[in-house]
């Protein structure tokens, strides 16, 4: 009956500081919130202010424009000179007027305030016959050089706004200084209110201190003199519940990895058995060019918009939604281009009457336009160009569908296992026990910096986030970076010229990729300790150099030999910088290093 009282009230006891922090963290979010509402307001207000006083001082400087195109054309002669100036003048006092009427009597595209202060409306009324005047007087000069008539007139119309013009620019720095002082008012009030504010939060922090923490301290202290008498006599049930619980844990932190690399590295989406899309992944959204937040469509209405594509993808769901299905299929996207993919459809059942499908999909568009060049070339092309172009097709293919292969292969052994270990922990956690929970929780953060590795180890040969968000120069940086980690090799890169423009998506890929094998040749076959890559340009070329001081070969003895390794790399980096019309140079010593030089036309 005592262990049954004492547990009540340590149940009580732990709720109790619950709520206590609770109400100590919602005081404390409840301030900085209203700190910053407040902040943004005055912000905000600050930023019209420096607008007006802007458009303020630009007034003087139009006024003193106004004048001086004035003053020019009263003593142009030529007619066409002077119809330039007349439209030259028309456009100023346009632009002088708007101004004038947006300062005083407020504009909500320029987000000047209809309201304004006493003073400032006093100021504008002083402003106003002198600013009318000049405005009149403008407009009448115009009109008589126009006509080419009343020169007499125009000297004195021009000695009115010569003499409305310096009023009016004494009269507009009062203005000005008015509206410097209003902002200088408010920048202050702001400052001391926030200085107000960070009393009041030091003071909410000193009392939740001395009545909140401290008091909850003593607290959990003996709660945890508690739970370690306790831990001695259920420690063989701790330690069980304590593995199930490392795995759930481990499982949603595998989760959160395995969502992100597959988000951004494979092609997927979700889709129930009525065809309505669930769940597309980034990547696969942009390659279809798909907005999943703007529109909602069926599967093969993302696909494809063409009519006849949409009813054989929905024949093929409707028939193999319970058995699921592989195969490429043919499309045309949105610009009218056409697209290859590789789909697998896998049905998934979520619960006992619930089911959905995945489709996982490889965009195999560049291997079906080689394979439509291998064959146009198979025509063309004499009997050792028909071979060779054979042989790169054939590794070509070999190497995407080994890659694909090893995605999948990692996927189901590795990731695929813990996932299944994650669902089985995750459902066993005890959150009631906190000092278990803790341990378990350091424990599966160990676990899951290995899951991490292992996520980034798998797509690390897939394309490079930042070959497409930042360019060339970044990608190749971090391939260096990544290769010299995983390689234990000093892999270095130097930007010679700090070269930072983008090029076409299809030129960065094959300087990315041929730059990817040069070095992997490096350091597959050539034993090198040091590879410096470098980058340098000019106006036309784009140059990248890839030295190693590994044992070098005989370029024309590794020429002869194409059907080896060594031989079809060399050609592989051959046909690929035809792509992009550029060049390759291949210097090589054995026994004292290599140089592969690739030039690129920009």
């Amino acid at each position: 009956m005592k262990k049954k009282a004492l547990a009540s009230v340590d149940t009580i006891s732990f709720k109790n500081l619950r709520r206590l922090y609770l109400f100590a963290l919602l005081t404390i979010g409840i301030t900085v919130l209203l700190s910053q509402l407040l902040i943004q307001y005055n912000l905000s207000a600050q930023l019209s202010d420096s607008r007006i006083i802007n458009i303020s001082g630009k007034q003087r400087m139009l006024s003193q424009k106004l004048t001086k195109e004035i003053l020019i054309l009263n003593f142009v002669s030529d007619t066409t000179k002077s119809k330039e100036e007349i439209i030259r003048i028309n456009e100023t006092i346009n632009l002088w007027k708007y101004n004038h009427y947006a300062l005083e009597n407020g504009n909500d595209s320029l987000g000047f305030p209809k309201k304004k202060s006493a003073k400032l409306n006093q100021l504008f009324i002083a402003i106003k016959p002198n600013f009318d005047t000049i405005i009149k007087a403008s407009n009448q000069f115009l009109a008589n050089k126009k006509a080419n008539i009343n020169d007499a007139e125009n000297k004195k119309l021009v000695e009115t706004i010569l003499e409305n013009e310096a009023v009016f620019l004494a009269k507009m720095n009062q203005i000005v200084g008015e509206y410097d002082n209003e902002a200088l008012k408010k920048v202050t009030l702001q400052s001391k209110t926030e200085y107000a504010i960070l009393l009041f939060t030091l003071f909410v922090l000193l009392l939740e201190f001395l009545f909140i923490f401290k008091p909850t301290n003593k607290k959990i202290e003996k709660l945890i003199f508690k739970l370690l008498l306790s831990e001695k006599k259920a420690l063989k049930l701790a330690h069980d519940t304590e593995i199930i619980s490392e795995i759930k844990e481990n499982s949603v932190k595998e989760l959160k990895s395995l969502n992100y690399a597959m988000e951004n590295t494979l092609l997927y989406c979700r889709v129930a058995p009525d065809n309505s899309l669930i769940h597309i992944g980034e990547k696969f959204s942009k390659l279809l060019q798909y907005n999943p937040f703007l529109s909602d469509k069926t599967f093969s209405q993302v696909l494809t918009p063409i009519e006849k594509e949409q009813l054989v993808i929905d024949r093929i769901i409707s028939q193999k939604q319970k058995s699921g299905w592989q195969g490429e299929i043919n499309i045309t996207n949105r610009n009218g281009e056409s697209l290859w993919l590789d789909l697998s459809m896998i049905p998934v059942t979520i619960k006992k009457d619930e089911s959905e499908l995945l489709i996982i999909c490889f965009d195999i568009t560049e291997r079906k336009n080689a394979e439509k060049e291998v064959e146009r070339l198979n025509t063309e092309n004499v009997t050792d160009k028909i071979n060779q172009q054979k042989i790169i097709s054939s590794k070509i293919v070999e190497n995407q569908e080994n890659e694909q292969n090893r995605i999948a292969r990692e996927i189901h052994d590795g990731i695929g296992q813990m996932l299944t270990g994650l669902k089985f922990s995750l459902e066993s956690i005890n959150l009631d026990d906190k000092e278990k929970a803790e341990q378990k929780i350091e424990y599966l953060k160990k676990l899951a910096l290995d899951i991490i590795k292992g996520v980034r180890t798998a797509t690390f040969n897939l394309m490079p986030p930042e070959l497409s968000d930042h360019g060339i120069v970044s990608s190749l940086a971090k391939l260096t970076q990544e290769l010299s980690k995983l390689t234990g090799k000093n892999i270095l890169f130097y930007n010679k010229t700090n070269f930072d423009k983008r090029l076409d998506s299809l030129i960065e890929i094959n300087i990315y990729r041929l730059t990817q094998e040069a070095i992997n040749n490096a350091i597959k076959y050539a034993d090198s300790t040091h590879i410096i890559v470098q980058l340098s340009h000019s106006n036309n070329i784009l140059s990248i150099t890839i030295d190693d001081n590994g044992k070098g070969f005989d370029i024309n003895e590794a020429e002869k030999k194409r059907n080896s390794e060594s031989g079809m790399g060399l050609l592989f980096m051959k046909e690929r910088i035809q792509y992009v019309n550029g060049r390759v140079f291949i210097n090589s010593i054995p026994d004292e290093g290599t140089r592969i030089t690739f030039n690129i036309p920009i």
